[in-house]
Protein backbone atom coordinates (compact mmCIF):
# COMPACT_ATOMS: atom_id res chain seq x y z
CA UNK A 1 0.00 0.00 0.00
CA UNK A 2 1.30 3.05 -1.22
CA UNK A 3 1.97 5.72 2.10
CA UNK A 4 0.80 9.42 1.08
CA UNK A 5 2.02 12.84 2.88
CA UNK A 6 -1.12 14.59 2.40
CA UNK A 7 -1.88 17.97 3.71
CA UNK A 8 -3.54 17.22 7.38
CA UNK A 9 -6.35 19.39 8.95
CA UNK A 10 -7.06 19.11 12.21
CA UNK A 11 -10.68 21.20 14.09
CA UNK A 12 -10.64 20.43 18.03
CA UNK A 13 -13.52 19.49 18.85
CA UNK A 14 -12.90 19.76 22.51
CA UNK A 15 -10.23 21.00 24.37
CA UNK A 16 -11.74 20.94 28.20
CA UNK A 17 -10.77 18.44 30.93
CA UNK A 18 -12.80 15.07 32.25
CA UNK A 19 -15.82 17.77 33.46
CA UNK A 20 -15.73 20.19 30.60
CA UNK A 21 -15.15 24.52 31.17
CA UNK A 22 -17.13 25.43 33.29
CA UNK A 23 -17.11 22.42 35.49
CA UNK A 24 -21.03 22.08 36.83
CA UNK A 25 -21.74 23.99 40.14
CA UNK A 26 -18.14 26.02 39.64
CA UNK A 27 -17.85 29.27 41.43
CA UNK A 28 -14.50 29.39 40.42
CA UNK A 29 -14.04 33.28 38.17
CA UNK A 30 -12.91 31.37 34.55
CA UNK A 31 -16.73 29.74 34.92
CA UNK A 32 -17.63 32.86 34.70
CA UNK A 33 -16.24 33.73 31.53
CA UNK A 34 -17.73 35.33 29.14
CA UNK A 35 -15.11 34.96 26.51
CA UNK A 36 -15.84 31.81 24.30
CA UNK A 37 -12.36 30.31 24.47
CA UNK A 38 -13.21 29.58 27.84
CA UNK A 39 -15.84 27.52 27.53
CA UNK A 40 -14.74 23.81 26.72
CA UNK A 41 -16.15 20.54 25.97
CA UNK A 42 -14.53 17.42 26.61
CA UNK A 43 -11.19 16.89 24.77
CA UNK A 44 -11.39 15.42 20.91
CA UNK A 45 -10.23 16.35 17.67
CA UNK A 46 -11.17 15.62 14.09
CA UNK A 47 -8.40 14.74 11.67
CA UNK A 48 -8.83 15.16 8.06
CA UNK A 49 -7.11 14.78 4.48
CA UNK A 50 -8.61 13.55 1.30
CA UNK A 51 -11.77 14.16 1.79
CA UNK A 52 -11.64 11.10 4.97
CA UNK A 53 -12.51 12.34 8.34
CA UNK A 54 -11.17 10.57 11.51
CA UNK A 55 -11.91 11.25 15.15
CA UNK A 56 -10.39 10.83 17.86
CA UNK A 57 -11.69 9.95 21.09
CA UNK A 58 -15.71 10.14 21.58
CA UNK A 59 -16.71 11.71 24.55
CA UNK A 60 -19.60 12.91 26.05
CA UNK A 61 -19.96 16.09 23.91
CA UNK A 62 -19.31 14.35 20.62
CA UNK A 63 -23.24 14.66 18.95
CA UNK A 64 -22.90 18.63 20.21
CA UNK A 65 -19.32 18.72 19.05
CA UNK A 66 -20.57 16.98 15.19
CA UNK A 67 -23.00 18.95 14.98
CA UNK A 68 -21.30 22.10 15.66
CA UNK A 69 -19.01 21.24 12.97
CA UNK A 70 -21.42 19.97 10.69
CA UNK A 71 -19.04 16.70 10.31
CA UNK A 72 -21.53 14.68 7.94
CA UNK A 73 -19.39 12.03 7.68
CA UNK A 74 -16.75 10.16 9.32
CA UNK A 75 -14.38 6.80 7.94
CA UNK A 76 -13.42 6.00 11.93
CA UNK A 77 -12.42 6.46 15.09
CA UNK A 78 -9.36 6.41 16.95
CA UNK A 79 -9.90 5.67 20.88
CA UNK A 80 -6.96 6.80 23.47
CA UNK A 81 -8.43 4.89 26.45
CA UNK A 82 -11.62 3.76 28.46
CA UNK A 83 -12.08 6.80 30.64
CA UNK A 84 -15.31 8.33 30.40
CA UNK A 85 -14.16 11.83 29.01
CA UNK A 86 -12.72 10.11 26.01
CA UNK A 87 -15.68 7.24 25.27
CA UNK A 88 -18.95 8.34 26.67
CA UNK A 89 -20.10 9.36 23.35
CA UNK A 90 -20.09 6.02 21.57
CA UNK A 91 -23.93 5.49 21.10
CA UNK A 92 -24.03 9.00 19.28
CA UNK A 93 -21.90 7.58 16.72
CA UNK A 94 -25.75 5.79 15.40
CA UNK A 95 -26.23 8.81 12.63
CA UNK A 96 -23.02 7.77 10.92
CA UNK A 97 -23.94 3.86 11.77
CA UNK A 98 -27.25 4.36 9.35
CA UNK A 99 -24.94 5.69 6.57
CA UNK A 100 -21.84 2.96 6.39
CA UNK A 101 -23.44 0.08 8.54
CA UNK A 102 -20.39 -0.36 10.91
CA UNK A 103 -18.69 2.52 12.11
CA UNK A 104 -14.43 1.63 12.33
CA UNK A 105 -13.11 2.18 15.53
CA UNK A 106 -9.09 1.44 16.64
CA UNK A 107 -8.43 0.91 19.89
CA UNK A 108 -6.31 -1.14 22.56
CA UNK A 109 -7.25 -4.93 23.46
CA UNK A 110 -7.85 -3.59 27.25
CA UNK A 111 -10.19 -0.62 26.05
CA UNK A 112 -12.21 -2.72 23.78
CA UNK A 113 -12.75 -5.41 26.32
CA UNK A 114 -13.77 -2.69 28.11
CA UNK A 115 -16.23 -1.17 26.09
CA UNK A 116 -17.60 -4.64 25.71
CA UNK A 117 -18.98 -4.48 29.23
CA UNK A 118 -19.40 -0.90 29.59
CA UNK A 119 -21.94 -1.25 26.26
CA UNK A 120 -22.65 -5.00 26.10
CA UNK A 121 -26.00 -4.09 23.63
CA UNK A 122 -23.59 -3.03 20.91
CA UNK A 123 -21.30 -5.62 21.05
CA UNK A 124 -23.64 -8.34 21.45
CA UNK A 125 -24.92 -10.91 18.77
CA UNK A 126 -27.92 -12.14 20.73
CA UNK A 127 -31.07 -10.44 20.66
CA UNK A 128 -29.97 -7.32 19.40
CA UNK A 129 -32.00 -4.18 19.19
CA UNK A 130 -32.15 -3.44 15.95
CA UNK A 131 -31.32 0.41 16.21
CA UNK A 132 -27.83 -0.03 18.46
CA UNK A 133 -24.53 1.07 17.14
CA UNK A 134 -22.72 -1.37 14.69
CA UNK A 135 -18.60 -1.02 15.75
CA UNK A 136 -15.77 -2.75 13.59
CA UNK A 137 -13.51 -3.21 16.13
CA UNK A 138 -9.87 -3.48 14.94
CA UNK A 139 -7.04 -3.80 17.81
CA UNK A 140 -4.01 -1.58 17.45
CA UNK A 141 -1.04 -1.34 19.99
CA UNK A 142 2.34 1.11 20.20
CA UNK A 143 4.08 -1.94 19.39
CA UNK A 144 2.77 -1.40 15.47
CA UNK A 145 2.29 1.45 13.31
CA UNK A 146 -0.74 1.24 10.73
CA UNK A 147 -2.69 2.99 7.60
CA UNK A 148 -5.66 4.87 7.41
CA UNK A 149 -6.65 5.81 3.48
CA UNK A 150 -3.12 5.75 2.52
CA UNK A 151 -1.65 7.66 5.91
CA UNK A 152 0.70 6.14 8.41
CA UNK A 153 -0.09 6.42 11.61
CA UNK A 154 2.11 6.00 14.74
CA UNK A 155 0.29 4.90 17.80
CA UNK A 156 3.05 5.89 20.88
CA UNK A 157 2.16 4.51 24.52
CA UNK A 158 1.89 7.53 27.35
CA UNK A 159 1.63 7.34 31.00
CA UNK A 160 -2.03 8.49 32.51
CA UNK A 161 -0.64 7.89 35.88
CA UNK A 162 -0.11 4.26 35.77
CA UNK A 163 -2.52 3.26 33.11
CA UNK A 164 -0.74 2.75 29.99
CA UNK A 165 -3.08 4.81 27.39
CA UNK A 166 -2.38 5.59 23.10
CA UNK A 167 -1.46 9.20 21.11
CA UNK A 168 -1.23 9.41 17.75
CA UNK A 169 0.97 10.84 15.26
CA UNK A 170 -0.19 11.26 11.49
CA UNK A 171 3.14 12.43 9.36
CA UNK A 172 4.25 15.69 11.15
CA UNK A 173 1.75 15.89 13.79
CA UNK A 174 1.00 14.36 17.34
CA UNK A 175 -2.03 14.66 19.48
CA UNK A 176 -0.97 13.20 23.17
CA UNK A 177 -4.04 13.81 25.67
CA UNK A 178 -3.98 12.81 29.28
CA UNK A 179 0.00 12.10 29.36
CA UNK A 180 1.93 12.29 32.77
CA UNK A 181 5.02 10.41 31.87
CA UNK A 182 6.55 8.81 28.43
CA UNK A 183 9.22 6.03 27.71
CA UNK A 184 12.41 7.48 26.29
CA UNK A 185 11.61 4.80 23.30
CA UNK A 186 8.33 6.03 22.93
CA UNK A 187 9.89 10.25 22.88
CA UNK A 188 11.48 8.86 20.05
CA UNK A 189 8.47 8.51 17.70
CA UNK A 190 7.86 12.73 18.60
CA UNK A 191 11.14 13.58 16.29
CA UNK A 192 10.71 16.41 13.99
CA UNK A 193 7.17 17.47 14.64
CA UNK A 194 5.69 20.14 13.31
CA UNK A 195 2.36 20.71 15.50
CA UNK A 196 2.47 19.20 18.75
CA UNK A 197 -0.88 18.76 21.05
CA UNK A 198 -0.33 17.92 24.36
CA UNK A 199 -2.20 18.37 27.90
CA UNK A 200 -1.68 21.03 30.07
CA UNK A 201 -4.41 20.54 32.61
CA UNK A 202 -3.45 23.79 35.05
CA UNK A 203 -0.84 25.61 36.98
CA UNK A 204 -0.56 22.85 39.75
CA UNK A 205 0.91 19.77 40.06
CA UNK A 206 -1.50 16.61 39.24
CA UNK A 207 -1.09 12.99 39.93
CA UNK A 208 -2.30 12.09 35.77
CA UNK A 209 -1.66 14.93 34.16
CA UNK A 210 0.68 17.42 32.70
CA UNK A 211 0.41 20.74 34.80
CA UNK A 212 1.52 23.69 32.51
CA UNK A 213 5.01 23.37 33.70
CA UNK A 214 5.79 20.01 33.05
CA UNK A 215 4.21 20.53 29.60
CA UNK A 216 6.37 23.67 28.44
CA UNK A 217 9.58 21.56 29.82
CA UNK A 218 8.60 18.30 27.51
CA UNK A 219 7.81 20.66 24.64
CA UNK A 220 11.51 21.76 25.39
CA UNK A 221 12.38 18.43 25.11
CA UNK A 222 10.99 17.59 21.92
CA UNK A 223 11.11 20.91 19.98
CA UNK A 224 8.03 20.62 17.53
CA UNK A 225 7.83 24.03 15.16
CA UNK A 226 4.85 24.61 17.06
CA UNK A 227 2.43 23.49 20.12
CA UNK A 228 -1.24 23.67 21.39
CA UNK A 229 -2.08 23.13 24.90
CA UNK A 230 -5.09 21.14 25.38
CA UNK A 231 -7.26 19.09 27.63
CA UNK A 232 -7.47 22.49 30.07
CA UNK A 233 -9.40 23.08 33.47
CA UNK A 234 -11.00 26.09 34.72
CA UNK A 235 -7.85 25.77 37.55
CA UNK A 236 -5.49 26.70 34.27
CA UNK A 237 -6.58 30.62 34.40
CA UNK A 238 -8.21 32.52 31.61
CA UNK A 239 -7.07 31.86 28.18
CA UNK A 240 -6.36 35.33 26.77
CA UNK A 241 -4.16 35.68 30.33
CA UNK A 242 -2.83 32.49 29.98
CA UNK A 243 -1.93 33.01 26.30
CA UNK A 244 0.65 35.99 27.07
CA UNK A 245 2.40 33.82 29.44
CA UNK A 246 3.41 31.39 27.05
CA UNK A 247 6.57 30.65 24.97
CA UNK A 248 5.59 32.64 21.29
CA UNK A 249 5.66 28.56 19.57
CA UNK A 250 2.97 27.47 22.17
CA UNK A 251 -0.28 28.27 22.02
CA UNK A 252 -3.77 27.53 24.10
CA UNK A 253 -5.99 25.48 21.82
CA UNK A 254 -9.85 26.98 22.04
CA UNK A 255 -13.08 24.62 20.69
CA UNK A 256 -13.44 25.37 16.93
CA UNK A 257 -9.76 26.15 16.32
CA UNK A 258 -8.96 24.47 13.06
CA UNK A 259 -4.84 24.51 11.58
CA UNK A 260 -3.33 22.73 9.01
CA UNK A 261 -0.22 20.55 9.13
CA UNK A 262 2.00 20.38 5.71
Amino acid sequence: MNISKPKIKITFLGTGTSTGVPMIASTHPVAKSKNPKDKRLRSSILVSWNDVNYVIDCGPDFRQQMIREDVKSINGILLTHEHADHIAGLDEIRPYGFQMGEVPIYLSQRVLHNLEIRFAYIFTTKNRYPSAPKVKATVISHHKNFVLDGLEVIPIELMHGSLPILGYRFGSFAYLTDIKTISEEEKNKLKNLDVLVVTGLRKEPHTTHFNLEEALNFIDEIKPKKTYLSHISELLGFHNEVSKELPENVFLAYDGLKIEVV
